[in-house]
């Protein structure tokens, strides 16, 4: 009697698919799979006459169909992509997912990490298909193969309609390229960490050439140890002459480095056009460039890049090389971010005056800025109080005058010790006088962030700035304080603005006044009724600086006469 047809059966377990089982044995020699997974690793490994399917497997059928059909997609991808069962074994991939396997090893049939030569896994997984189970969804980790080469595989979980796993998919892509470059990122940036470590009391036994040659040193070791880089030129510019003078000269000619440059992009080289624009400049070939003038001898590329620091262009910093397009926009931004390094750590070890002076411009400026509402609120609180206060009792009136007095000093005082944190910079002519020095502006508006960007605004251009929550302090601030002129909205939380207008009119007569409103917004006529009682200038919200700037000295500057 000849053997029977051998035929596959995928199946679930029940007494339903038991009692087909039987009748099918009299023909047929029976191989079960309980898997759309096993059943596919049985198809491609061994000859079947026909495959029977238990209904409850028509949807992973229907899956297995489309995996068949899409083969010639799925090998034309160029990540690796494999199919593996539930047990993490491998069961079918596509081309490109056996160039990164272990070639000693049986790819289909193998657990997947083991068809990777189990590599070293870096994660954030250990196993990303247990994670990708946990999540019901893809998980990702990157993994270390040999060579030195990193792959990041993606797991998804593939479920059949009852909930249960059926297989997995694992993409796998070679991400060597962009992790060393990652690799070599964070070793720059350790380096440039490095450039000027030392501690406070180290920092202050240094003189200056102590600290340059630190840097210098330094600066050299990282540029041929990291960046495999010879030929370094480091300048810095002088902003009172524009000159690039040079910091650092390793293997450009004597011509080179004592040659003058200056920060313009015309006549002075890549380095001159550099400072002059602030942008880097990648020259591939130096016999072709109209800038370019001879650093290192033989050079035939170059790599320019500038050195910004609070985004102000205070040097640059060139690289060489004996050959040509040796550069490409990875080497530029390695360099930019070296280069960020060596601005910041000229300001550290103290070679940048002016820096400092910037720096510390912008540290009093910050607490100023915080400061100047809880000082107000001080001013307004001890003003009402000394406003209100009905008795004869001399004493509390002096008290309540002397809190007035150094709560006003508290601005005097950080202004003076910030002028001490650093030198004033050089000037060839007198020291520019700000367009409000002298003046004292009252703004009240119940709105804060108003309140502080009148602060910061009319700060910056020499003006002394007080502010009130509503119409009662600052009636109460203009009784006891004159003021060169005060800015009030028209919709304050107690009076509206023709009400303000009028009062602080009859406080301080003569002053000059600017109401504000939102978009045009005036619900009581106060714009209308306040112009026939003088009113110049109306300020609409939401207003720029420059435009708050013109409202100020419009009414501050006396009005034109009258025409006859």
């Amino acid at each position: 009697m000849a053997d029977k047809p051998r035929l596959l059966v995928i199946e679930r377990d029940s007494p339903e698919a038991a009692e087909v089982r039987t009748r099918l044995a009299e023909s047929f020699e029976l191989v079960l799979a309980r898997t759309m997974a096993r059943a596919m690793v049985l198809l491609r490994e061994q000859k079947f006459a026909g495959v029977y399917v238990d209904s409850a497997q028509l949807s992973a059928v229907h899956w297995a169909g489309v995996l068949i059909q899409a083969d010639e997609i799925l090998d034309a991808i160029a990540d690796g992509v494999a199919v593996v069962d539930p047990n993490l074994v491998v069961i079918w991939t596509n081309p490109e997912f056996l160039l990164l396997v272990d070639p000693s090893v049986e790819t289909v049939g193998s657990p997947f990490m083991r068809a990777l030569g189990s590599p070293e896994v870096l994660g954030p997984f250990a196993c990303p298909f247990t994670a990708a189970v946990a999540i019901h969804g893809p998980a990702s980790t990157v993994i270390r193969i040999e060579a030195n080469r990193y792959l990041r595989v993606t797991a998804t979980p593939v479920f059949d309609r009852s909930g249960l796993l059926t297989h997995h998919i694992a993409l796998t892509r070679d991400i060597t390229d962009e992790t060393l470059q990652q690799q070599k990122i964070t070793a720059i940036h350790k380096a440039g960490d490095e450039l000027a470590d030392l501690t406070p009391e180290e920092l202050a036994e240094m003189g200056v050439e102590e600290r340059t040659d630190l840097l210098k040193y330094n600066i050299g070791r990282h540029m041929k140890d990291l960046l495999g880089l010879d030929y370094i030129e480091i300048r810095l510019l002088d902003r009172t002459n524009g000159r690039l003078v040079p910091l650092l000269t390793e293997g450009m000619t004597r011509t080179a480095a004592s040659r003058e440059l200056y920060a313009n992009p015309q006549g002075n080289g890549v380095t001159g056009y550099v400072a002059a624009t602030g942008q880097s400049y990648l020259c591939p070939d130096t016999t072709l460039d109209p800038h370019y003038l001879e650093g290192a001898a033989g050079a035939r590329s170059s790599l320019t890049v500038p050195l910004i620091y609070h985004g102000t262009v205070i040097g640059t910093l060139n690289v060489e090389n004996s050959q040509a397009n040796a550069f490409d926009d990875r080497d530029r931004q390695f360099l930019e971010i070296y280069a960020r390094n060596v601005a910041s750590a000229l300001n550290t070890l103290e070679l940048l005056q002016a820096e400092k002076l910037s720096t510390a411009t912008a540290s009093v400026e910050a607490i100023s800025r915080e400061l100047a509402l809880p000082i107000d609120d001080i001013l307004n609180d001890a003003t009402t109080v000394l406003d209100r206060y009905a008795g004869h009792d001399e004493d509390i009136v002096a008290r309540l005058r002397h809190l007035l007095f150094r709560a006003r000093e508290i601005r005097t005082l950080i202004q003076k010790v910030g002028s001490t944190l650093a030198p004033e910079p050089r000037r060839n002519g007198p020291p520019p006088q700000h367009r409000l020095a002298g003046s004292a502006i009252l703004v009240a508006d119940a709105d804060e962030t108003v309140r502080k960007a009148a602060h910061q605004m009319l700060g910056r251009l020499g003006a002394t700035v007080e502010t009130a929550r509503d119409a009662q302090e600052a009636i109460a601030l203009a009784r006891q304080t004159p003021y060169s002129a005060a800015v009030v909205d028209i919709r304050l939380p107690d009076q509206d603005g023709y009400e303000t207008y009028c009062r602080l009119r009859e406080v301080q007569p003569g002053l000059p006044i600017i109401l504000m409103t939102g978009f045009g917004y005036d619900p009581s006529h106060s714009i209308v009724k306040s112009r026939q009682e003088g009113l110049r200038t109306v300020l609409y919200k939401p207003f720029r600086a420059d435009r708050l700037q013109e409202a100020i000295e419009g009414i501050l500057s006396p009005p034109p006469e009258p025409t006859t």
